[in-house]
């Protein structure tokens, strides 16, 4: 099998930093970089590093995800999960590349009903974070590059800050503690999607299977099931978790109230098994522990 060189943005990321571990033996060329050693919003320096390194793949794991920040601050929202992502998709279209971006279950923000959203639902954003990304995800369409589309949902990992590391911090310091129940989804550990990706990508079965495609962990649940098992895997029992409605936290954005994503055609096509959520979400506390 031909070595390739393969581009990885957003590297200290989440899912970036779960995708190096992923990739510690492969035998392609993995080139992770972040703002530091590539600016994705400069078309010029994109077009330069992809052409130069003669990369075969870019992974894009780059966005702008603060949700409630991203209303008063459109514009760079705008630039880094749209305009960043159209250089991308152009550098590899011109240089017969292939694009794996990851997208969000906040394309559905609007949606209504309780099934699984499958790819083909009409997307229906309700705050600046998910109308950027789908404008991202338009981007890429309109290139006319060989594309994957990876939307997920809850990530969370050993890395940054997120809602396990929050919540198991909270669950060990605070007597009582109110989680919001009225929305339901499936916590995602970044490092199952990047093993999936990794997978993909060294097994090079992006040829083919270019498309849109939903993944995250098996199972559904709300904010407060997931803290209460948290801090039960943690083992942080001094804190009364109770459940409470989302207008209780006043935010800026209205998030999904449903957002289980259908991984069918995910499993269809790659023929990879889907971890349940509590069983991922055990494997990252442990990791965490260890640390």
């Amino acid at each position: 099998m031909e070595k390739m060189n393969i581009l990885v943005t957003g590297a200290n990321g989440q899912l970036g930093n779960c995708l190096r571990l992923a990739a510690r033996d492969s035998e392609d060329n993995y080139i992770f970089t972040d703002v530091a050693e590539l600016d994705i919003t400069d078309a010029e320096a994109v077009k330069k590093m992809v052409k130069d390194r003669d990369v075969k793949v870019i992974i894009n794991c780059a966005a702008y995800t603060n949700v409630d920040k991203a209303e008063s601050d459109a514009e760079f929202a705008e630039l880094l999960n749209a305009g960043a992502v159209r250089n991308l998709a152009e550098a590899a279209r011109d240089n017969g590349a292939t694009l794996v971006h990851v997208s969000t279950d906040y394309v559905f923000g609007g949606n209504t009903g309780n099934t699984p959203r499958g790819e083909d639902e009409p997307a229906n954003p309700t705050g600046v974070y998910g109308l950027t990304k789908l404008h991202g995800e338009q981007a890429i369409a309109e290139s006319g590059v060989k594309a994957l589309v990876f939307r997920t949902a809850w990530l969370y990992s050993e890395y940054g800050r997120n809602f396990v590391k929050t919540m198991l911090d909270l669950t060990a310091t605070k007597p009582v503690l109110n989680v919001i129940f009225d929305q339901a989804g499936t916590p995602t550990y970044a490092r199952d999607l990047a093993e999936a990706i990794f997978h993909i990508v060294e097994n090079r079965k992006l040829e083919g299977n270019e498309g849109i495609y939903h993944y995250s962990n098996e199972g559904v649940c709300s904010w407060y099931d997931f803290t209460k098992v948290i801090a039960e895997i943690a083992g942080n029992t001094g804190c009364d978790i109770q459940p409470c409605h989302s207008d209780e936290f006043p935010s800026p954005v209205k998030r999904p109230s449903y957002s289980v994503l259908d991984k069918t055609k995910f499993k269809r096509t790659f023929g990879l098994k889907v971890p349940y959520w509590t069983d991922a979400l055990k494997k990252c506390i442990e990791n965490l522990k260890k640390q």
